[in-house]
């Protein structure tokens, strides 16, 4: 896994290889944030990584500027790996062990601008369904914000409430979710 831009662009970085993950491709990773790019300056987001595994999205977000990061996941491996990581070069990642269903229903949590979730591609329908209908039911996006889902191909998220388009990059697909009130709010 290698952070692809940033302060700490070209950086590799080896996760313990008993964790249960399989973190973003580089191809896709990229793509992801090449869409990013053209509508947010990093240095002014917020972020929420669910599901966030080894930390790869999480780490590149804080390459590229921002600030506010929140990563959660349930497995104690995961959230160690994040937080030795991210306290070696410094990141501003707050790291959770939390089962993200739990952690989405809590209470006085804060607004984000982009919420990233990962989470096992053999899921069921059910709990992908989930975690839209948690973050917007809650009102977890800013103004402007936006849900997305990584999943794998054979997966099928366009008819949920606030699905709003999907990319494809070989076996990934990016599912991005907008509330249609709020992004339609500055015209």
């Amino acid at each position: 896994m290698r952070i692809i831009s940033g302060q700490y662009k070209g950086r590799r970085l080896t996760a313990p290889k008993k964790l249960p993950v399989r973190p973003t491709t580089d191809m896709a990773k990229e793509a992801l944030f090449n869409i990013l790019n053209n509508r947010y300056y990093f240095d002014a987001v917020s972020v929420l990584d669910l599901f966030s595994g080894t930390g790869n999205i999480s780490y590149e977000f804080a390459s590229r500027g921002t600030e506010h990061i929140t990563a959660v996941d349930t497995h104690h491996a995961c959230v160690k790996f994040i937080n030795q990581t991210a306290s070696e070069f410094n990141m501003p990642i707050q790291v959770l062990k939390s089962d993200v269903f739990k952690y989405l229903e809590s209470t006085n949590l804060p607004k984000f601008t982009i919420i990233f979730a990962d989470p096992p591609y053999a899921f069921p329908l059910e709990d992908f369904s989930n975690i839209p209908a948690l973050v917007f039911k809650n009102k977890l996006l800013e103004n402007e914000g936006v849900l997305i889902i990584e999943h794998s191909k054979h997966t099928n998220l366009s008819y949920l409430e606030y699905y709003s388009y999907s990319k494809s990059y070989g076996g990934n697909v990016f599912s991005f979710f907008e509330n249609p009130e709020e992004t339609g709010s500055n015209e």
